[in-house]
């Protein structure tokens, strides 16, 4: 073949190639949020985020080609099905000490990053180390988002309806009151849900509810118990930061039993993959409380197995699978044991 017919059929290839490829910023169903307590307060290390560590993140999200998006626009897109960008990520803090206002929220505002603050209106009522509501009041003028834990950060799960709807009436008043609005987003105090408890979030008016447990949240998602990653005390090192936040999610429907509540212990836990897996045999699944568990695979079906009860309290498993470009799909869940 001569050198002019070898360029052209070079030429030809390199063009086949880049019609295949996709779009640079292709769109995605799926989502990464963040969640932090409190900041440069060591009392309670599993809680506390340092400035180094914040700012250390944050330098991830401007260099990592992250789109760092408001949390009720991630909401609306799972809801709607719109498309978001890769590697989209939402912050969100679920404390109100006054750690935020002085040490993360001047770090946030210089990078331009959206955040939504969780907050228990009882807590901001006593004052102490909480922000207060002029405070709030300031942030959301900045363009923070204010979302709701409730009056009393309830663990909803240990107290009856009655109690609840009280709750959430109580603190709906005060968020009308004092922000002349009433938020429609709600994280669990403690990750704690249950399938009782979602009907009267719906009751409230919100729209969505977020977790603790880990895990990119996508279109199929339960909407009122979202996935968040915690990157507070030793989950905040930078090498699970980059794990978590270029997470994918994993396809998990039909989830049973549905109930994070624990009526069966240990559970059988279950669930069953929406779409091909590429790489599925390579699943592994770790449970909070005995480690690395057995997990069966029947078809789409995965099963998963744990040999010891779950201690009263809280418990996590996560589910992961590595993509063949270094990143991982990533199903968490959060169990309540009575």
């Amino acid at each position: 073949m001569t050198t002019g017919k070898v360029a052209s059929a070079a030429m030809m290839w390199v063009m086949a190639l880049l019609s295949a490829a996709p779009e640079p910023a292709q769109a995605a169903e799926s989502a990464v949020v963040l969640m932090y307590h409190r900041f440069d307060d060591d009392r309670v290390a599993a809680l506390n985020t340092t400035s180094d560590q914040l700012t250390t993140h944050i330098d991830a999200l401007k260099s990592g080609g992250f789109s760092v998006l408001p949390l009720p626009e991630i909401a609306r897109a799972m809801r709607s099905g719109a498309a978001l960008p890769d590697k989209a990520v939402a912050i969100t803090v679920d404390d109100s000490s006054t750690g935020f206002y002085t040490r993360a929220w001047p770090l946030l505002r210089r990078a331009g990053f959206p955040v939504t603050l969780f907050v228990a209106t009882d807590e901001i009522d006593r004052g102490g180390e909480s922000m207060n509501w002029e405070q709030l009041r300031e942030l959301r003028a900045a363009g923070v988002t204010i979302a709701s834990q409730g009056a009393a950060r309830l663990r909803f799960p240990r107290v009856g309806a009655e109690v609840a709807l009280a709750d959430l009436a109580r603190a709906r008043a005060r968020f009308e009151r004092e922000l002349g609005q009433i938020p429609d987003l709600f994280a669990w105090p403690g990750g704690e849900a249950d399938s009782a408890s979602i009907p009267l979030l719906r009751q409230a008016g919100f729209v969505a509810a977020f977790g603790q447990h880990s895990g990119a949240l996508w279109t199929r998602s339960e909407p009122f118990f979202l996935p968040r990653f915690a990157l507070t005390g030793p989950h905040g090192d930078p090498d699970r930061f980059r794990l978590a936040v270029r997470s994918l999610p994993l396809p998990a429907i039909d989830i049973t039993p549905d109930d994070p509540v624990i009526r069966t212990n240990p559970p059988s836990f279950g669930f069953t993959l929406a779409e091909d897996v590429a790489g599925i045999a390579a699943l592994s699944c770790f449970a909070s409380h005995e480690g690395q568990v057995r997990v069966e695979q029947l078809g789409p079906r995965i099963e998963v197995r744990m040999s010891r009860p779950i201690p009263p309290g809280r418990a996590r498993l996560n589910c992961t699978v590595p993509t063949l470009d270094g990143r991982w799909r990533w199903f968490g869940w959060q169990f309540a044991t009575p």
